[in-house]
């Protein structure tokens, strides 16, 4: 029997994980009281019937009984049941927005501060978070994007590590990505912008591509970003970081920063253990201004 336990931030997308286990043949069961866990395990593992595959949802709505669960694991641990531990978070922001987006409670705000009950949650949960086999920081995905990335790690048979790569081009007369990691200024690499029939297309179109291509500069430090990232991601995956927005920036964000973001993008989605995806910030932004 494989055994998911699916945990994290209240609005970080617990719901509609336990949906998609349901559609990869998983038993799904929502808020069990935390002391009947460990019974119905044992109930499955008994029934010679068992479906194969169980997800538990399990979030700060058991209360106090949440603490408890530690003592279960340990003993699920020592019984050798495979037990994994899924923890979807989100950015403080970003959860604020989704509630008053939905107008729900906070389960532990009451009638005070939304910030205060996601504050109190992080600490109580952060037990769960230190033991998860797989954190998936859901702030930037799109509702078909975590389910992809959940399909991923628990239908794909892949190795998977806990850090999702966002490739995202910009313009730098629009501002520089507040959530950038990484940021690469590409303003270096010949403008299509100055090529009449180049100028209000965008790197997504294969002439443009090769005009930024032309002269093998762009290709020199495409190969120098592939090492740094080959360098860098093995390092933060290492130290824990579950999230990486790498910025790529040209003047206006449509030609050479969306050629070289599309490009780093191809070669990250190689790497079948990332969770990877490519945006374009500025591409359809003023078509008749410079890029």
């Amino acid at each position: 029997m494989k055994l998911v336990i699916v945990t994290g931030m209240s609005g970080a997308g617990k719901t509609v994980a336990l949906k998609m286990f349901e559609d990869l043949g998983f038993y799904c069961v929502d808020n069990m009281p935390v002391l009947l866990m460990e019974k119905f395990v044992d109930l499955l593992r008994e029934n010679s019937g068992e479906p194969e595959d169980v997800a538990m949802g399990v979030d700060i709505r058991s209360g106090d009984e949440l603490s408890q669960l530690q003592e279960i694991l340990d003993r699920w641990k020592m019984k050798k049941i495979p037990c994994q531990i899924l923890f979807l978070d989100a950015s403080d922001e970003v959860l604020i927005k989704r509630y008053k987006e939905t107008r729900r409670n906070h389960p532990l705000a009451g009638n005070g501060r939304l910030d205060r009950g996601i504050a109190r949650e992080r600490e109580k949960v952060a037990f769960l978070k230190r033991q998860a086999d797989y954190i998936l920081d859901t702030s930037s995905l799109l509702t078909r994007e975590l389910r992809e990335e959940l399909a991923r790690i628990f239908s794909g048979g892949q190795p998977y590590e806990n850090l999702f790569v966002t490739v995202l081009s910009f313009g730098f007369k629009y501002g520089i990505p507040v959530d950038a990691d990484l940021v690469f200024d590409v303003r270096f690499l010949p403008n299509p912008y100055y090529v009449e029939e180049l100028k209000y297309q965008t790197g997504e179109d294969a002439r443009v591509r090769e005009y930024v291509m032309q002269g093998g500069t762009c290709e020199k430090f495409l190969e120098k970003l592939y090492d740094m990232m080959e360098f860098l991601i093995p390092n933060y995956i290492k130290e824990g970081k579950n999230q990486l927005v790498i910025a790529v920036g040209c003047t206006g964000g449509k030609h050479r920063s969306v050629t070289v973001a599309g490009a780093l993008y191809s070669r990250l989605k190689e790497k079948k253990e990332l969770g990877v995806k490519l945006e374009h910030r500025d591409i359809d932004k003023d078509n008749k201004r410079m890029s």
